[in-house]
Protein backbone atom coordinates (compact mmCIF):
# COMPACT_ATOMS: atom_id res chain seq x y z
CA UNK A 1 0.00 0.00 0.00
CA UNK A 2 2.71 2.46 0.80
CA UNK A 3 4.33 2.26 -2.57
CA UNK A 4 0.82 3.00 -4.27
CA UNK A 5 0.51 6.07 -1.34
CA UNK A 6 3.83 7.97 -2.44
CA UNK A 7 2.88 7.18 -6.27
CA UNK A 8 -0.30 9.36 -5.67
CA UNK A 9 1.64 11.78 -3.71
CA UNK A 10 4.24 12.34 -6.92
CA UNK A 11 0.90 12.44 -8.96
CA UNK A 12 -0.35 15.12 -6.30
CA UNK A 13 3.32 16.69 -7.09
CA UNK A 14 2.63 16.35 -11.12
CA UNK A 15 -0.83 17.81 -10.63
CA UNK A 16 -0.06 20.84 -8.29
CA UNK A 17 3.56 21.85 -9.96
CA UNK A 18 1.05 23.61 -12.77
CA UNK A 19 -0.85 25.41 -10.29
CA UNK A 20 2.56 26.91 -8.83
CA UNK A 21 3.38 27.15 -12.11
CA UNK A 22 0.38 29.74 -12.92
CA UNK A 23 1.08 32.33 -10.00
CA UNK A 24 4.79 32.44 -10.85
CA UNK A 25 4.26 33.00 -14.99
CA UNK A 26 1.58 36.02 -13.83
CA UNK A 27 4.92 38.33 -13.31
CA UNK A 28 6.14 37.38 -16.85
CA UNK A 29 2.13 37.90 -18.16
CA UNK A 30 2.45 40.96 -16.73
CA UNK A 31 5.49 41.88 -17.85
CA UNK A 32 5.08 40.73 -21.70
CA UNK A 33 1.78 41.72 -22.33
CA UNK A 34 1.14 44.97 -20.16
CA UNK A 35 -1.51 43.34 -17.81
CA UNK A 36 -2.78 44.87 -14.86
CA UNK A 37 -3.14 43.22 -11.38
CA UNK A 38 -6.92 42.03 -12.08
CA UNK A 39 -6.43 40.98 -15.50
CA UNK A 40 -3.65 38.71 -14.49
CA UNK A 41 -5.62 37.23 -11.41
CA UNK A 42 -8.35 36.66 -13.87
CA UNK A 43 -6.65 34.08 -15.42
CA UNK A 44 -6.56 32.20 -12.07
CA UNK A 45 -10.01 32.50 -12.09
CA UNK A 46 -10.98 30.77 -15.03
CA UNK A 47 -8.01 28.13 -14.46
CA UNK A 48 -10.50 27.26 -11.06
CA UNK A 49 -14.06 28.24 -11.97
CA UNK A 50 -14.50 25.12 -14.66
CA UNK A 51 -13.19 23.01 -12.37
CA UNK A 52 -15.27 24.28 -9.76
CA UNK A 53 -18.13 23.16 -11.97
CA UNK A 54 -16.95 19.63 -12.92
CA UNK A 55 -15.50 18.69 -9.25
CA UNK A 56 -18.18 17.64 -7.70
CA UNK A 57 -19.20 15.24 -10.58
CA UNK A 58 -15.90 13.52 -10.72
CA UNK A 59 -16.14 13.26 -6.80
CA UNK A 60 -19.64 11.36 -7.32
CA UNK A 61 -17.99 9.02 -9.99
CA UNK A 62 -14.89 8.33 -7.56
CA UNK A 63 -17.78 7.14 -4.75
CA UNK A 64 -19.41 4.89 -7.54
CA UNK A 65 -16.59 3.64 -9.79
CA UNK A 66 -12.94 3.18 -9.35
CA UNK A 67 -11.50 4.52 -12.32
CA UNK A 68 -7.54 5.04 -12.19
CA UNK A 69 -7.68 6.10 -15.46
CA UNK A 70 -9.17 9.78 -14.72
CA UNK A 71 -5.35 10.52 -12.43
CA UNK A 72 -3.72 9.71 -15.82
CA UNK A 73 -5.71 11.59 -18.07
CA UNK A 74 -6.48 14.66 -15.72
CA UNK A 75 -2.44 14.79 -14.98
CA UNK A 76 -2.02 15.55 -19.03
CA UNK A 77 -4.60 17.92 -19.50
CA UNK A 78 -3.13 19.95 -16.23
CA UNK A 79 0.54 19.87 -17.20
CA UNK A 80 -1.00 20.29 -21.25
CA UNK A 81 -2.79 23.28 -20.22
CA UNK A 82 0.54 24.76 -17.98
CA UNK A 83 2.89 24.59 -20.94
CA UNK A 84 0.34 26.49 -23.56
CA UNK A 85 0.39 29.43 -21.33
CA UNK A 86 4.33 30.75 -22.88
CA UNK A 87 2.88 30.03 -26.51
CA UNK A 88 -0.57 31.74 -26.66
CA UNK A 89 -0.06 35.27 -27.37
CA UNK A 90 -3.98 36.56 -27.17
CA UNK A 91 -5.52 36.65 -23.60
CA UNK A 92 -8.58 34.52 -24.57
CA UNK A 93 -6.28 31.98 -25.85
CA UNK A 94 -4.51 32.15 -22.89
CA UNK A 95 -7.80 31.72 -20.66
CA UNK A 96 -9.16 28.37 -22.80
CA UNK A 97 -4.88 27.32 -21.77
CA UNK A 98 -5.33 27.63 -18.06
CA UNK A 99 -9.07 26.14 -18.48
CA UNK A 100 -7.66 22.81 -19.34
CA UNK A 101 -5.32 22.98 -17.02
CA UNK A 102 -8.10 23.59 -14.38
CA UNK A 103 -10.19 20.46 -15.68
CA UNK A 104 -7.18 18.11 -15.34
CA UNK A 105 -6.46 19.48 -11.82
CA UNK A 106 -10.01 18.88 -11.51
CA UNK A 107 -10.06 15.59 -12.63
CA UNK A 108 -7.36 14.19 -10.50
CA UNK A 109 -7.91 15.11 -6.72
CA UNK A 110 -11.41 13.32 -6.22
CA UNK A 111 -9.95 10.07 -7.38
CA UNK A 112 -6.41 10.30 -5.97
CA UNK A 113 -8.03 11.17 -2.54
CA UNK A 114 -10.01 8.53 -2.74
CA UNK A 115 -7.41 5.92 -3.39
CA UNK A 116 -5.43 7.45 -0.69
CA UNK A 117 -8.47 6.93 1.91
CA UNK A 118 -8.48 3.28 0.50
CA UNK A 119 -4.91 2.36 1.16
CA UNK A 120 -5.18 3.83 4.61
CA UNK A 121 -5.95 2.37 7.82
CA UNK A 122 -8.61 4.13 10.79
CA UNK A 123 -5.40 5.19 13.00
CA UNK A 124 -3.18 6.83 9.55
CA UNK A 125 -5.59 9.10 7.38
CA UNK A 126 -4.35 11.88 8.18
CA UNK A 127 -0.41 10.81 8.03
CA UNK A 128 -1.16 9.28 4.75
CA UNK A 129 -3.30 12.64 3.43
CA UNK A 130 -0.02 14.48 4.48
CA UNK A 131 1.93 12.14 2.35
CA UNK A 132 -0.33 12.93 -0.35
CA UNK A 133 -0.30 16.61 0.33
CA UNK A 134 2.98 16.84 0.69
CA UNK A 135 3.49 15.56 -3.14
CA UNK A 136 1.02 18.94 -3.68
CA UNK A 137 2.93 21.41 -1.40
CA UNK A 138 6.14 20.29 -3.07
CA UNK A 139 4.36 20.87 -6.93
CA UNK A 140 3.61 24.29 -6.03
CA UNK A 141 7.58 24.60 -4.39
CA UNK A 142 8.90 23.37 -7.58
CA UNK A 143 6.51 25.43 -10.06
CA UNK A 144 7.86 28.68 -9.56
CA UNK A 145 11.44 27.28 -9.88
CA UNK A 146 10.62 25.59 -13.04
CA UNK A 147 8.85 28.50 -14.54
CA UNK A 148 11.18 30.60 -13.81
CA UNK A 149 14.45 28.65 -14.75
CA UNK A 150 12.24 27.43 -18.06
CA UNK A 151 11.56 31.12 -18.96
CA UNK A 152 15.08 32.38 -17.95
CA UNK A 153 16.51 30.16 -20.67
CA UNK A 154 14.10 29.86 -22.71
CA UNK A 155 11.87 32.68 -23.15
CA UNK A 156 7.80 32.32 -22.68
CA UNK A 157 8.05 29.48 -24.71
CA UNK A 158 9.97 27.65 -22.22
CA UNK A 159 6.38 26.79 -20.47
CA UNK A 160 6.32 23.59 -22.99
CA UNK A 161 8.65 21.81 -20.10
CA UNK A 162 5.40 21.80 -18.02
CA UNK A 163 4.33 18.72 -20.07
CA UNK A 164 7.22 16.34 -19.34
CA UNK A 165 6.54 15.48 -15.57
CA UNK A 166 3.16 14.24 -16.34
CA UNK A 167 4.80 12.27 -19.02
CA UNK A 168 6.68 10.43 -16.23
CA UNK A 169 3.91 10.19 -14.47
CA UNK A 170 1.34 8.53 -16.56
CA UNK A 171 4.46 6.17 -17.54
CA UNK A 172 4.62 5.01 -14.16
CA UNK A 173 0.64 5.02 -13.22
CA UNK A 174 0.38 2.60 -16.48
CA UNK A 175 3.01 0.40 -14.85
CA UNK A 176 0.88 -0.10 -11.57
CA UNK A 177 -2.80 0.65 -13.19
CA UNK A 178 -4.02 -2.89 -11.81
CA UNK A 179 -2.82 -2.60 -8.17
CA UNK A 180 -4.75 0.65 -8.13
CA UNK A 181 -7.61 -0.88 -9.72
CA UNK A 182 -7.85 -3.25 -7.21
CA UNK A 183 -8.46 -0.58 -4.23
CA UNK A 184 -11.88 -1.70 -3.76
CA UNK A 185 -12.69 0.03 -0.78
CA UNK A 186 -13.54 -0.89 2.78
CA UNK A 187 -15.87 -3.93 3.83
CA UNK A 188 -18.42 -1.68 4.22
CA UNK A 189 -18.35 -0.38 0.81
CA UNK A 190 -17.57 -3.95 -0.56
CA UNK A 191 -20.78 -5.36 1.08
CA UNK A 192 -23.06 -2.16 0.28
CA UNK A 193 -23.43 -1.68 3.43
CA UNK A 194 -24.02 1.94 4.71
CA UNK A 195 -20.44 2.99 6.23
CA UNK A 196 -21.44 5.17 8.53
CA UNK A 197 -24.03 8.57 9.40
CA UNK A 198 -23.55 11.41 6.74
CA UNK A 199 -23.52 14.17 8.30
CA UNK A 200 -24.55 17.19 5.99
CA UNK A 201 -24.51 20.30 8.20
CA UNK A 202 -21.21 19.45 9.83
CA UNK A 203 -20.16 19.05 6.22
CA UNK A 204 -21.56 22.48 4.69
CA UNK A 205 -19.67 24.34 7.86
CA UNK A 206 -16.30 22.61 6.78
CA UNK A 207 -16.71 23.60 3.61
CA UNK A 208 -16.86 26.93 4.79
CA UNK A 209 -13.90 26.70 6.34
CA UNK A 210 -12.22 24.77 3.56
CA UNK A 211 -13.16 28.39 1.12
CA UNK A 212 -11.62 30.67 3.52
CA UNK A 213 -8.66 29.17 3.70
CA UNK A 214 -8.86 29.02 -0.16
CA UNK A 215 -9.36 32.44 -0.68
CA UNK A 216 -6.39 32.81 1.57
CA UNK A 217 -3.89 30.11 -0.30
CA UNK A 218 -4.76 32.15 -3.47
CA UNK A 219 -4.46 35.08 -2.28
CA UNK A 220 -0.69 34.64 -1.07
CA UNK A 221 -0.35 32.09 -3.99
CA UNK A 222 -1.49 35.09 -6.33
CA UNK A 223 0.25 38.30 -4.73
CA UNK A 224 3.12 37.44 -2.59
CA UNK A 225 5.11 37.45 -5.53
CA UNK A 226 4.18 40.57 -6.69
CA UNK A 227 4.19 42.25 -3.15
CA UNK A 228 7.92 41.47 -3.19
CA UNK A 229 8.46 42.53 -6.74
CA UNK A 230 6.18 46.04 -6.84
CA UNK A 231 6.14 46.86 -3.01
CA UNK A 232 9.58 45.30 -2.00
CA UNK A 233 11.61 45.85 -5.01
CA UNK A 234 12.71 42.93 -5.60
CA UNK A 235 13.16 41.36 -9.09
CA UNK A 236 10.97 38.78 -10.23
CA UNK A 237 13.97 36.15 -9.84
CA UNK A 238 13.75 37.07 -6.27
CA UNK A 239 9.45 37.01 -5.90
CA UNK A 240 8.94 33.63 -7.36
CA UNK A 241 12.18 32.69 -4.95
CA UNK A 242 10.35 33.84 -1.94
CA UNK A 243 6.95 32.07 -3.42
CA UNK A 244 9.43 28.85 -3.42
CA UNK A 245 10.31 28.95 -0.32
CA UNK A 246 6.77 29.63 1.23
CA UNK A 247 5.44 26.59 -1.24
CA UNK A 248 8.64 24.66 0.56
CA UNK A 249 7.41 25.37 3.95
CA UNK A 250 3.96 24.47 3.08
CA UNK A 251 4.90 21.14 1.72
CA UNK A 252 7.22 20.21 4.70
CA UNK A 253 4.58 21.67 7.03
CA UNK A 254 2.21 19.42 5.62
CA UNK A 255 3.09 16.39 6.34
CA UNK A 256 4.07 17.26 10.40
CA UNK A 257 0.25 18.74 10.29
CA UNK A 258 -1.14 15.29 9.59
CA UNK A 259 0.94 13.57 12.10
CA UNK A 260 -0.31 16.29 14.24
CA UNK A 261 -3.77 15.93 13.67
CA UNK A 262 -3.89 12.11 14.14
CA UNK A 263 -2.36 12.50 17.71
CA UNK A 264 -4.56 15.23 18.95
CA UNK A 265 -7.64 15.22 17.04
CA UNK A 266 -8.68 16.95 13.68
CA UNK A 267 -11.14 19.79 15.03
CA UNK A 268 -8.42 21.15 17.58
CA UNK A 269 -5.49 20.99 15.19
CA UNK A 270 -8.23 22.87 12.20
CA UNK A 271 -9.00 25.46 15.10
CA UNK A 272 -5.14 26.12 16.42
CA UNK A 273 -3.77 26.40 13.36
CA UNK A 274 -6.51 29.09 11.86
CA UNK A 275 -5.65 31.34 15.09
CA UNK A 276 -2.28 30.99 14.10
CA UNK A 277 -2.78 31.81 10.72
CA UNK A 278 -4.65 35.01 11.42
CA UNK A 279 -2.27 36.13 13.84
CA UNK A 280 0.67 35.50 10.97
CA UNK A 281 -1.41 37.37 8.60
CA UNK A 282 -1.92 40.61 10.72
CA UNK A 283 1.47 40.95 11.44
CA UNK A 284 2.56 40.77 8.26
CA UNK A 285 0.54 43.48 7.14
CA UNK A 286 2.38 45.77 9.96
CA UNK A 287 5.72 44.34 8.66
CA UNK A 288 7.88 47.40 7.36
CA UNK A 289 11.09 45.79 6.11
CA UNK A 290 11.53 42.70 4.22
CA UNK A 291 13.40 41.15 6.62
CA UNK A 292 10.70 41.24 9.12
CA UNK A 293 8.21 39.71 5.83
CA UNK A 294 11.25 37.15 4.75
CA UNK A 295 10.52 36.25 8.75
CA UNK A 296 6.81 35.60 8.75
CA UNK A 297 7.07 33.71 6.09
CA UNK A 298 8.07 30.26 7.76
CA UNK A 299 4.91 30.47 10.31
CA UNK A 300 2.55 31.72 7.57
CA UNK A 301 3.54 28.42 5.49
CA UNK A 302 2.95 26.16 8.18
CA UNK A 303 -0.26 27.40 9.57
CA UNK A 304 -1.90 27.66 6.12
CA UNK A 305 -0.68 23.72 5.91
CA UNK A 306 -1.85 22.69 9.07
CA UNK A 307 -5.21 23.10 8.63
CA UNK A 308 -4.95 21.02 5.08
CA UNK A 309 -5.12 17.58 6.06
CA UNK A 310 -7.50 17.37 9.03
CA UNK A 311 -10.07 19.12 7.10
CA UNK A 312 -9.85 16.81 4.17
CA UNK A 313 -10.22 13.64 6.78
CA UNK A 314 -12.70 15.53 8.69
CA UNK A 315 -14.68 16.09 5.28
CA UNK A 316 -14.13 12.12 4.45
CA UNK A 317 -15.53 11.25 8.01
CA UNK A 318 -18.17 13.47 7.56
CA UNK A 319 -19.56 11.95 4.74
CA UNK A 320 -18.55 8.28 5.06
CA UNK A 321 -20.72 7.27 2.58
CA UNK A 322 -19.76 10.02 0.02
CA UNK A 323 -15.92 9.92 0.21
CA UNK A 324 -15.40 10.43 -3.28
CA UNK A 325 -17.48 13.41 -2.93
CA UNK A 326 -16.13 14.77 0.32
CA UNK A 327 -12.72 14.28 -1.37
CA UNK A 328 -13.86 16.59 -4.92
CA UNK A 329 -15.03 19.31 -2.37
CA UNK A 330 -12.91 19.57 0.07
CA UNK A 331 -10.02 19.26 -2.08
CA UNK A 332 -11.08 21.17 -5.51
CA UNK A 333 -14.55 22.24 -5.67
CA UNK A 334 -13.73 24.64 -2.54
CA UNK A 335 -9.97 25.28 -3.01
CA UNK A 336 -11.59 26.18 -6.56
CA UNK A 337 -13.73 29.07 -4.67
CA UNK A 338 -10.76 30.52 -3.73
CA UNK A 339 -9.38 31.25 -7.08
CA UNK A 340 -12.78 32.94 -8.15
CA UNK A 341 -11.99 35.63 -5.77
CA UNK A 342 -8.52 36.19 -6.65
CA UNK A 343 -9.93 38.94 -9.11
CA UNK A 344 -11.87 40.69 -6.26
CA UNK A 345 -8.14 41.01 -4.31
CA UNK A 346 -7.07 42.22 -7.76
CA UNK A 347 -9.02 44.74 -7.74
CA UNK A 348 -7.95 45.48 -4.35
CA UNK A 349 -4.54 45.13 -5.45
CA UNK A 350 -5.26 48.03 -8.58
CA UNK A 351 -7.48 50.73 -6.72
CA UNK A 352 -5.42 50.71 -3.35
CA UNK A 353 -1.99 48.84 -3.32
CA UNK A 354 -0.75 45.25 -2.32
CA UNK A 355 -0.63 45.99 0.93
CA UNK A 356 -4.14 46.85 1.54
CA UNK A 357 -4.74 43.32 -0.52
CA UNK A 358 -2.99 41.51 2.62
CA UNK A 359 -5.24 43.72 4.90
CA UNK A 360 -8.11 42.27 2.66
CA UNK A 361 -7.06 38.80 3.60
CA UNK A 362 -6.79 39.28 7.37
CA UNK A 363 -9.98 39.70 7.94
CA UNK A 364 -11.04 37.11 5.44
CA UNK A 365 -8.92 35.01 8.00
CA UNK A 366 -11.62 35.87 10.77
CA UNK A 367 -14.20 34.16 9.43
CA UNK A 368 -12.76 30.52 8.95
CA UNK A 369 -11.64 30.53 12.57
CA UNK A 370 -15.15 31.39 13.78
CA UNK A 371 -16.78 28.89 11.96
CA UNK A 372 -14.15 25.93 13.14
CA UNK A 373 -15.54 26.40 17.17
CA UNK A 374 -19.07 25.68 15.36
CA UNK A 375 -17.53 22.00 13.91
CA UNK A 376 -18.92 18.99 16.07
CA UNK A 377 -17.86 15.99 16.49
CA UNK A 378 -18.18 12.87 14.29
CA UNK A 379 -20.91 10.88 15.02
CA UNK A 380 -20.20 7.24 15.10
CA UNK A 381 -22.32 4.46 14.11
CA UNK A 382 -23.69 2.05 16.48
Amino acid sequence: MNKLKYLLAFGHLCSDINQGALAAVLPFLIAAYHYDYQTAATLVLVANVVGSVVQPAFGQLADKFNKPWLIGAGLFLAGGGMALTGVIENFSGLCVAVMISGVGIAMFHPQAAQLINRASTADNKAQSIGIFSFGGNLGFALGPVLMTAAVSIFGLRGTLIFILPEIIICILLKKYYNDLKNLNGNIAQKSGKSAGVDQWRPFMRLTAVVIGRSIIFHGFNTFLALYWIHELGQTEAVGNTVLSVYYAISAVSVLIGGKLADTFGYRTMIKISFAMLLTTIILLTLAENIYAAAILILPLGMAISFTYSPMIVLGQQYLPNHVGLASGVTLGLAISMGGIFAPILGTVADNFGLHATFQTIALIAILPLLVSFTLPPVKIKT
